[in-house]
């Protein structure tokens, strides 16, 4: 694992069937969900969680990051130095609780015009959020229960990591 920066996203992802699921922003308020995935700086995706369509970025910041394997895994002592992230990402509550997990954040600032430096650094989560809904069935979320979905989420990370490993 690349533990020199890891980065952070999240993506909205429409329902259907009835799941329990927020009304989305993004899409006229029909039903939908969050998938928040974190990577390495390879794009090897170390977690993901998902939460409702209506609830804002920042509440899955934290579930994500403990979801992730602890800091310093796989080399002893190593710990990611900063945790890249865009400006829904930010606030000050996070930003001082993230030392105590032992990674700095580093947050796209508002204001900043969009081309402000981090966008090349985070190139890497946004093509792996985009591998993971490459297939229908996690573009769309057809899945009822919460545990059903977060499976079909997982076996993608784990699909995606064999690729990326065996490069």
């Amino acid at each position: 694992l690349d533990w020199s920066t890891c980065a952070i996203d999240s993506s909205s992802v429409r329902a259907v069937w009835g799941a329990p699921t927020g009304p989305n922003p993004t899409d006229r308020a029909k039903a939908g969900s969050n998938h928040h995935l974190m990577v390495d700086g390879h794009g090897v995706p170390l977690a993901a969680t998902v939460s409702a369509a209506n609830a804002h970025d920042i509440r899955g910041l934290l579930p994500t990051v403990t979801a992730g394997p602890p800091p310093g895994y796989g080399t002893p002592g190593r710990r990611p130095r900063p945790l890249l992230g865009d400006r829904a990402d930010r606030s000050a509550a996070h930003e001082a609780a993230l030392p105590w997990v032992g990674i700095r954040p580093r947050f796209a600032r508002p204001g900043e015009p969009h081309g402000s430096g981090l966008g090349k650094h985070r190139r890497v989560v946004e093509r792996t959020v985009a591998q993971v809904h490459r297939k229908r069935r996690r573009k769309v979320r057809y899945a009822t229960r919460a545990d059903t979905h977060q499976g079909v989420l997982t076996r993608a990370r784990i699909r995606l990591c064999g690729l990326r490993l065996l490069r």
